[in-house]
């Protein structure tokens, strides 16, 4: 996977090209207690955690250090960015305005969501190479009631002619018990399923859909967003690759999806930034550096690792109606 994701890095220019990332940064609330939420009152000031403007902020620089090091390492920074357990929209104008994000040309995308604990997917994009013509938050339902859970984020892009989807998600935990909350990540995955083919139905044939799905590929669930959506993270998983760590095993639980249309054009590569990884003194090699371990501050950013897709778009039209 590693070799397909080069060639097509190789072989397409920046401007044939984009470049996805998706990326759970684990509780990224402001350091204000502004909602009535628990969550929020643990992370700030007076909480349980001690969240403060100074610990934000350190997380915040982290985070686009981060996007500097795939900048590095691949010639640009990502175009698109989803992310998931992001508090609300001030989050995102700190990271934008207060880091060395400032000097790049990102905007951003969210909508506060229904979840119980106030975390929310987000979107960031380069608005010098994109054009965003539609973004809406799509919810869950269970029995025609909205779920207390997070939306699937869509955003309709133009790159020149080529018109394209993506659609960031965070599907519903595990908490509770695996077999007890099967049904509210079923529900997802084919909300998922249900928004792909509308968009296909739309004459929207390029679409990408990433991030924390709260389950490895190995789930027959998924085979529901087939043919519609194709799975790029199979190799990946095979190779025992994983992007969080849990009890000295790696699990690969955030995957990029792909329509037919982009399938041959892509490849995924998990990001092992060296900074974001501390050595598991538990078990052997390393795990990622979070945030909190426990109730202590270490200083991380995220218990996931960063997924990146490289995709080609060609430059055929296709229609947006």
């Amino acid at each position: 996977m590693r070799t397909l994701f080069l060639l097509i890095w190789l072989f397409l220019s920046p401007g044939d090209s984009l470049s996805i990332l998706c990326w759970n940064v684990e509780n990224f609330f402001d350091w204000r207690n502004d909602s009535t939420t628990v969550s929020d009152g643990e992370f700030s000031a007076g909480g349980e955690r001690r969240w403060s403007w100074k610990r934000f902020q350190a997380k915040a620089n982290a985070f686009a250090k981060a996007l500097l090091w795939v900048e590095q390492e691949t010639g640009r920074p990502p175009d698109i960015i989803g992310l998931e357990e992001v508090e609300n929209a001030f989050v995102l104008r700190q990271l934008l305005q207060k880091t060395a994000l400032r000097k790049l040309d990102y905007k951003y995308v969210h909508f506060d969501s229904p979840d119980r604990r106030g975390i929310d997917v987000a979107l960031l994009y380069r608005s010098s190479r994109l054009e965003l013509l539609d973004s809406k938050p799509c919810h869950l339902y269970a029995r025609d009631t909205v779920m207390t859970t997070r939306d699937i984020l869509l955003c309709v892009f133009q790159r020149d002619s080529t018109v394209f989807a993506v659609l960031v998600n965070h599907h519903p935990s595990k908490y509770g018990g695996v077999a007890e909350s099967e049904p509210r990540r079923r529900i997802a995955v084919e909300r998922l399923r249900f928004l792909a083919d509308s968009l296909a139905a739309l004459g929207i044939d390029r679409i990408v859909a990433g991030g924390d799905f709260n389950d490895t590929p190995d789930n027959p669930v998924f085979r529901l967003l087939e043919p519609a959506l194709l799975p790029k993270h199979l190799g990946l998983q095979r190779r025992g690759l994983g992007t969080i760590k849990y009890d000295g095993k790696w699990d690969l639980i955030d995957h990029f999806y792909v329509s037919p249309a982009l399938a041959p054009y892509s490849g995924m590569r998990i990001l092992r930034i060296p900074f974001l990884l501390a050595r598991d003194t538990a078990h052997s090699g390393e795990k990622p550096l979070r945030t909190y371990t426990g109730p202590r501050h270490v200083g991380g950013v995220s218990d996931h690792l960063p997924i990146l897709l490289e995709v080609g778009l060609s430059i055929e039209n296709n229609l947006y109606l």
